[in-house]
């Protein structure tokens, strides 16, 4: 392969998958990394790093020299429903699904076009940043197609109830904010007003710079549902800049009321969802060992 996979990618698989796993698919990643390079006729420059926490992302020439990017992930992390997500959007708002030479390619294995990798929203001032985050965001909501198998946020979320229960059976203190965010999640799930395919996953940093475009998304978990969802994880971006702030409570409280006026969502509604994510992410990361992120996680979620 000519490079070893980023160890924050090493890391994030092992918390994932579990350690076993992760080391059999990485044992693999040779490969299922030849054959990719030989099924979308593309040629390796280099190993894109730190990369991404759920994929390995490669930087690539194709036949004709033009630079791309091949994007190579774990049957857990579904990217053939990535790439059915793509394909919807056809570079509307989002990063270019390229294809390839191969009548069948590998469906582990994305061809995309080159964004500039170093510069995302996050590089922003945060005002402007949040502008350009709606903005591109918005683009993103459109019907889901005929026929799609993506799963619900009703499905996805309920998935996370058991591990978010545990969690709070493990440290009892977490139990109000967990049996608050469970409770926001019954209320949401029971009558959702919208149907939506979404990025789910949409924050600053996975929005790049490009060049037929200033602004593109990458990297969607996408589902379908109401886009108050979508938003929430918007609203808890650069969490570790509002802990550290006096005005941080206020700040996040401001943040949840401007997202939603400007985007035309249920003020409410995008409270409920930002509550539930912060804190399922939150006890997530306490469950895997990321103590510092779980616990500005749910301080932001107990500001709520």
């Amino acid at each position: 392969m000519g490079s070893e996979p980023p160890q924050r990618l090493v890391r994030a698989l092992g918390e994932t998958y579990g350690e076993a796993a992760a080391a059999e698919w990485l044992a693999r990643l040779p490969a299922l990394t030849g054959h990719a390079l030989s099924a979308h006729g593309v040629s390796l420059e280099r190993v894109c790093a730190p990369g991404g926490r759920t994929a390995l992302v490669l930087l690539v020439r194709r036949a004709d020299g033009t630079p791309g990017v091949l994007k190579i992930a774990p049957p857990g992390a579904a990217p053939a429903l990535e790439a059915a997500a793509l394909a919807h959007w056809n570079g509307w708002g989002a990063v270019e699904l390229l294809a390839g030479p191969d009548a069948t390619p590998p469906d582990d294995a994305l061809a995309l076009e080159r964004l500039h990798h170093e510069v995302s929203l996050r590089s922003l001032p945060e005002a402007k940043a949040l502008l350009e985050a709606a903005g591109t965001v918005r683009r993103l909501w459109v019907e889901p197609p005929a026929g799609h198998g993506f799963e619900t946020v009703a499905e996805r979320t309920a998935r996370q109830l058991d591990p978010m229960r545990a969690a709070a059976e493990r440290d009892p203190a977490l139990e109000p904010l967990v049996s608050a965010a469970l409770a926001a999640r019954e209320e949401l799930v029971q009558d959702s007003p919208e149907v939506f395919l979404l990025h789910g996953n949409f924050r600053q940093s996975k929005v790049l710079a490009g060049e037929r475009a200033p602004w593109l998304a990458v990297g969607p978990e996408p589902l379908t549902g109401e886009r108050a969802y979508d938003l929430a994880r918007l609203v808890r971006d650069r969490v570790e800049d509002l802990i550290a702030s006096p005005g941080g409570a206020a700040t996040a409280r401001r943040r949840v009321k401007k997202l939603a006026e400007s985007l035309d969502v249920d003020q409410a509604r995008l409270r409920g969802w930002t509550l539930f994510r912060a804190v399922e992410s939150g006890t997530r990361a306490l469950t895997v060992g990321r103590a510092q992120d779980g616990e500005m996680s749910l301080e932001f979620a107990d500001w709520l």
